[in-house]
């Protein structure tokens, strides 16, 4: 890699940093490209992406953004996993991780809010932007509906008292 394509690479990272909502560093222990892969795609299927990146042009890319904090996490062999949904790259991660061993969680930030181990593993158990968005439309929607119902209900009962006796008379 010559020095314009770590410039470009410094340059790419810095632009994601500042775009995201949530930045996953993980430690790789030696992934087969087979599952690095379906890492990859499972991130993607979630909405965020993952990349290994050059823990020294990565610190670069740091540099004047909220993740200033992840420079101490990039150590040894690491990949970073970011969405713009604040629990997608956490969620995907930390499943991924239960069923391979091969994968570390390290630690992240949710800007310049630093999280330890435990502070993704925890972001990764609340419910993603999307379901939060389908409860809230489902709380919002559910008050109208019963509304509606109590509205018909009476007309639906004088409609089969009204159909009762013309059934008797007839």
């Amino acid at each position: 890699m010559d020095r314009s394509q770590k410039a470009d690479a410094v340059a790419q990272l810095n632009a994601v940093f500042n775009e995201v909502a949530v930045v996953v560093v993980t430690r790789n222990l030696g992934m087969t490209v087979a599952q690095s892969t379906a890492l990859r795609l499972k991130m993607r299927d979630a909405g965020a992406t993952y990349k290994v990146a050059k823990n020294r042009l990565a610190n670069l890319a740091l540099e004047n953004t909220d993740y200033v904090g992840l420079s101490d996490m990039l150590t040894g062999p690491v990949g970073l996993a970011w969405s713009t949904d604040p629990v997608a790259a956490a969620k995907a991660a930390v499943e991924f991780a239960k069923t391979n061993d091969k994968l570390e969680i390290v630690g992240g930030s949710m800007g310049s809010v630093v999280l330890d181990e435990a502070g993704i593993r925890a972001l990764a158990s609340m419910p993603s932007l999307d379901e939060l968005r389908a409860k809230l439309i489902g709380l919002v929607n559910a008050p109208a509906t019963k509304i509606a119902q109590v509205v018909t209900a009476p007309a639906a009962k004088v409609a089969r008292v009204f159909a009762a006796y013309a059934d008797k008379a007839a």
